[in-house]
Protein backbone atom coordinates (compact mmCIF):
# COMPACT_ATOMS: atom_id res chain seq x y z
CA UNK A 1 0.00 0.00 0.00
CA UNK A 2 1.38 3.41 -0.98
CA UNK A 3 0.69 6.25 1.42
CA UNK A 4 1.08 9.86 0.36
CA UNK A 5 3.21 12.18 2.51
CA UNK A 6 0.19 14.35 3.34
CA UNK A 7 -1.40 11.53 5.36
CA UNK A 8 -1.07 12.28 9.08
CA UNK A 9 1.33 10.06 10.95
CA UNK A 10 -0.23 7.46 13.27
CA UNK A 11 -1.16 8.52 16.80
CA UNK A 12 -0.03 12.10 16.12
CA UNK A 13 -3.00 13.39 18.15
CA UNK A 14 -2.23 11.21 21.16
CA UNK A 15 1.15 12.85 21.71
CA UNK A 16 1.91 15.54 19.14
CA UNK A 17 5.64 15.81 19.76
CA UNK A 18 6.56 12.13 20.30
CA UNK A 19 6.24 11.02 16.69
CA UNK A 20 8.20 14.01 15.43
CA UNK A 21 10.99 13.49 17.97
CA UNK A 22 11.25 9.83 17.04
CA UNK A 23 11.42 10.62 13.32
CA UNK A 24 14.05 13.32 13.86
CA UNK A 25 16.08 10.91 15.98
CA UNK A 26 15.75 8.16 13.36
CA UNK A 27 16.97 10.55 10.65
CA UNK A 28 19.94 11.59 12.80
CA UNK A 29 20.90 8.02 13.68
CA UNK A 30 20.40 6.86 10.09
CA UNK A 31 23.02 9.38 8.99
CA UNK A 32 25.44 7.93 11.54
CA UNK A 33 24.72 4.20 11.41
CA UNK A 34 23.09 3.56 8.06
CA UNK A 35 19.74 1.82 7.62
CA UNK A 36 20.86 -1.77 8.15
CA UNK A 37 22.74 -1.01 11.39
CA UNK A 38 20.05 1.30 12.79
CA UNK A 39 18.45 -0.07 15.96
CA UNK A 40 15.27 0.94 17.73
CA UNK A 41 17.31 1.28 20.93
CA UNK A 42 19.64 3.91 19.48
CA UNK A 43 16.65 5.81 18.07
CA UNK A 44 15.03 5.70 21.52
CA UNK A 45 18.18 7.03 23.15
CA UNK A 46 18.54 9.80 20.56
CA UNK A 47 14.86 10.80 20.92
CA UNK A 48 14.89 10.57 24.72
CA UNK A 49 11.96 8.15 24.74
CA UNK A 50 11.49 4.53 25.65
CA UNK A 51 11.91 1.80 23.08
CA UNK A 52 8.35 0.76 23.92
CA UNK A 53 7.04 4.17 22.82
CA UNK A 54 8.72 3.74 19.44
CA UNK A 55 7.04 0.35 19.05
CA UNK A 56 3.73 1.91 20.10
CA UNK A 57 3.96 4.53 17.37
CA UNK A 58 5.70 2.49 14.66
CA UNK A 59 5.40 -1.20 15.54
CA UNK A 60 8.72 -2.26 13.98
CA UNK A 61 11.81 -1.00 12.18
CA UNK A 62 10.31 -1.36 8.69
CA UNK A 63 7.28 0.72 9.67
CA UNK A 64 9.56 3.35 11.23
CA UNK A 65 11.74 3.51 8.09
CA UNK A 66 8.71 3.71 5.79
CA UNK A 67 7.27 6.59 7.83
CA UNK A 68 10.70 8.21 7.91
CA UNK A 69 10.88 8.18 4.10
CA UNK A 70 7.51 9.94 3.85
CA UNK A 71 8.32 12.41 6.65
CA UNK A 72 11.65 13.37 5.06
CA UNK A 73 10.01 13.71 1.65
CA UNK A 74 7.22 15.91 2.97
CA UNK A 75 9.71 18.34 4.54
CA UNK A 76 12.04 18.27 1.55
CA UNK A 77 9.26 19.08 -0.92
CA UNK A 78 7.72 21.75 1.30
CA UNK A 79 11.06 23.53 1.68
CA UNK A 80 11.73 23.26 -2.08
CA UNK A 81 8.37 24.88 -2.85
CA UNK A 82 9.03 27.63 -0.28
CA UNK A 83 12.49 28.30 -1.74
CA UNK A 84 11.00 29.57 -4.99
CA UNK A 85 7.72 30.97 -3.67
CA UNK A 86 8.94 34.59 -3.49
CA UNK A 87 11.79 34.39 -6.00
CA UNK A 88 12.55 37.05 -8.54
CA UNK A 89 14.14 36.43 -11.95
CA UNK A 90 17.49 37.69 -10.64
CA UNK A 91 17.48 35.58 -7.49
CA UNK A 92 15.76 32.33 -8.48
CA UNK A 93 18.90 30.28 -9.18
CA UNK A 94 20.45 31.45 -5.89
CA UNK A 95 17.24 30.67 -4.00
CA UNK A 96 17.17 27.16 -5.41
CA UNK A 97 20.85 26.70 -4.57
CA UNK A 98 20.33 27.82 -0.95
CA UNK A 99 17.55 25.25 -0.63
CA UNK A 100 19.72 22.46 -2.08
CA UNK A 101 22.74 23.39 0.03
CA UNK A 102 20.63 23.30 3.21
CA UNK A 103 19.17 19.92 2.22
CA UNK A 104 22.61 18.45 1.58
CA UNK A 105 23.78 19.70 4.99
CA UNK A 106 20.66 18.27 6.65
CA UNK A 107 21.55 14.83 5.26
CA UNK A 108 17.98 13.83 4.53
CA UNK A 109 18.50 13.39 0.79
CA UNK A 110 21.32 10.96 1.51
CA UNK A 111 18.97 9.08 3.83
CA UNK A 112 16.36 8.85 1.07
CA UNK A 113 18.97 7.53 -1.35
CA UNK A 114 19.99 4.85 1.14
CA UNK A 115 16.41 3.89 1.99
CA UNK A 116 15.53 3.61 -1.72
CA UNK A 117 17.67 0.48 -1.75
CA UNK A 118 15.99 -1.07 1.32
CA UNK A 119 14.38 -4.46 0.65
CA UNK A 120 11.19 -4.25 2.64
CA UNK A 121 7.65 -3.97 1.33
CA UNK A 122 6.56 -0.90 3.28
CA UNK A 123 9.90 0.86 2.87
CA UNK A 124 10.10 0.05 -0.85
CA UNK A 125 6.55 1.31 -1.37
CA UNK A 126 7.28 4.49 0.58
CA UNK A 127 10.51 5.04 -1.37
CA UNK A 128 8.64 4.66 -4.67
CA UNK A 129 6.02 7.16 -3.53
CA UNK A 130 8.73 9.52 -2.30
CA UNK A 131 10.43 9.41 -5.70
CA UNK A 132 7.14 10.17 -7.46
CA UNK A 133 6.47 13.13 -5.15
CA UNK A 134 10.04 14.43 -5.51
CA UNK A 135 9.89 14.16 -9.32
CA UNK A 136 6.68 16.19 -9.38
CA UNK A 137 8.15 18.82 -7.03
CA UNK A 138 11.34 19.09 -9.08
CA UNK A 139 9.27 19.38 -12.27
CA UNK A 140 7.27 22.20 -10.67
CA UNK A 141 10.48 23.93 -9.51
CA UNK A 142 11.99 23.74 -12.99
CA UNK A 143 8.77 25.09 -14.47
CA UNK A 144 8.69 27.92 -11.95
CA UNK A 145 12.30 28.83 -12.64
CA UNK A 146 11.85 28.82 -16.41
CA UNK A 147 8.66 30.90 -16.04
CA UNK A 148 10.44 33.43 -13.81
CA UNK A 149 13.06 33.83 -16.52
CA UNK A 150 10.35 34.07 -19.22
CA UNK A 151 11.74 30.96 -20.94
CA UNK A 152 10.22 27.72 -22.19
CA UNK A 153 12.15 24.45 -22.15
CA UNK A 154 12.40 22.49 -25.39
CA UNK A 155 12.18 19.18 -23.53
CA UNK A 156 9.23 17.77 -21.57
CA UNK A 157 9.19 19.28 -18.07
CA UNK A 158 9.04 15.85 -16.41
CA UNK A 159 12.46 15.05 -17.89
CA UNK A 160 13.82 18.16 -16.21
CA UNK A 161 12.31 16.97 -12.93
CA UNK A 162 13.94 13.55 -13.35
CA UNK A 163 17.29 15.16 -14.08
CA UNK A 164 17.08 17.47 -11.07
CA UNK A 165 16.22 14.63 -8.67
CA UNK A 166 19.05 12.51 -10.10
CA UNK A 167 21.48 15.41 -9.77
CA UNK A 168 20.41 16.09 -6.18
CA UNK A 169 20.72 12.41 -5.25
CA UNK A 170 24.13 12.29 -6.93
CA UNK A 171 25.42 15.23 -4.89
CA UNK A 172 24.05 13.65 -1.72
CA UNK A 173 25.65 10.29 -2.54
CA UNK A 174 29.24 11.41 -3.13
CA UNK A 175 31.07 9.48 -0.37
CA UNK A 176 33.43 12.23 0.74
CA UNK A 177 31.04 14.93 -0.42
CA UNK A 178 31.91 17.75 -2.70
CA UNK A 179 32.98 20.97 -1.08
CA UNK A 180 30.51 23.84 -1.05
CA UNK A 181 32.25 25.64 -3.93
CA UNK A 182 32.51 22.45 -6.01
CA UNK A 183 28.85 21.58 -5.42
CA UNK A 184 27.81 25.11 -6.32
CA UNK A 185 29.90 25.00 -9.49
CA UNK A 186 28.27 21.71 -10.51
CA UNK A 187 24.83 23.20 -9.77
CA UNK A 188 25.60 26.28 -11.88
CA UNK A 189 26.87 24.18 -14.79
CA UNK A 190 23.72 22.04 -14.63
CA UNK A 191 21.44 25.06 -14.73
CA UNK A 192 23.47 26.72 -17.47
CA UNK A 193 22.98 23.58 -19.55
CA UNK A 194 19.26 23.38 -18.70
CA UNK A 195 18.65 27.02 -19.53
CA UNK A 196 20.46 26.39 -22.82
CA UNK A 197 17.53 24.10 -23.66
CA UNK A 198 15.14 27.03 -23.65
CA UNK A 199 13.31 28.18 -26.76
Amino acid sequence: MIVTPSVPLPNARARPDATERILRAAATRLAVSGASALTMQEVAEEAGVSKGLIHYHFHDKDTLLARLVLWITEGLVRREREALSASTPHGAIDDLWRWLEAELERGHVRALVELAGWHGGDVSDAAAEAMRVRRMAATASAGRLFALLALRPRVPPILLGDLLVTFTDGLASVPAGLGGAESRAAFDVLWLALLGLAE
